[in-house]
């Protein structure tokens, strides 16, 4: 069998020619074998219709081996023979033709350099989108975390709105004004308590020493 690749061939036809070549081969092979099987069994037909006949169905095997081994010597030699010329002549792709799905390579040819540049940018083109997606993921992300906090916010400003609401009907005036003077007061209390406080420590103290 020859050992050449013939992918060229092997992409027109879809199979290796080898492998075409080997089916053959089996095929042939096969048939070779079960015709001697054929003709073994009308020998021992016709020998054991023959009165006094000697020649035992052992005797006829090894006679069908011994010229089945030599059909099959000589018909290695003669498919060797056939297989060089299809090989050469049938299912061998000339040098000079080009197929239809590789003429786009002869109206644009590239050398070795500038494909490897194109694959070098194919390379940094799939990087880039690559870390556009991890990009959009986060800002996918961000938004939604805005999209919380929003919701948390109007909840905040519905309740300030209720709370002016509440606020003008007893009178109370702007709610923001109310508000700070409430922030102001609470201040105030604070300050009150921490000055309590200091003033218990202090007692508390005192009490100890007497």
């Amino acid at each position: 069998m020859s050992v050449d690749p013939m992918i060229y061939e092997a992409q027109f036809f879809g199979f290796t020619p080898q492998t075409c070549m080997l089916r053959v081969y089996i095929a042939f092979q096969d048939y070779l074998f079960e015709m001697m099987l054929v003709v073994e069994g009308v020998m021992l037909k016709k020998l054991d219709g023959i009165p006094g006949c000697k020649i035992s169905p052992s005797k006829i095997r090894k006679c069908t081996e011994k010229f089945l081994l030599f059909l099959k010597e000589h018909f290695d030699k003669l498919f060797s023979k056939m297989e060089e010329v299809l090989l050469q002549l049938v299912l061998n792709i000339p040098k000079n033709v080009l197929l239809p799905e590789d003429r786009v390579q002869e109206q644009y040819p590239y050398s070795e350099e500038q494909f490897q540049a194109l694959q070098d940018e194919l390379q940094q083109l799939q990087q880039q989108c690559r870390a556009e997606a991890v990009l959009e993921q986060e800002l996918r992300a961000e938004l939604e975390e805005q999209k919380v906090v929003k919701a948390e916010l109007e909840k905040i400003l519905q309740c300030f709105d209720g709370l002016e609401n509440i606020c003008r009907e007893h009178g109370a005036g702007n709610f923001k004004e109310s508000f700070a003077l409430l922030t102001q007061s609470s201040k105030k209390l604070q300050d009150v308590l921490k000055e309590v406080e200091e003033k218990s420590k202090k007692m508390n103290q005192h009490d100890h020493l007497m």
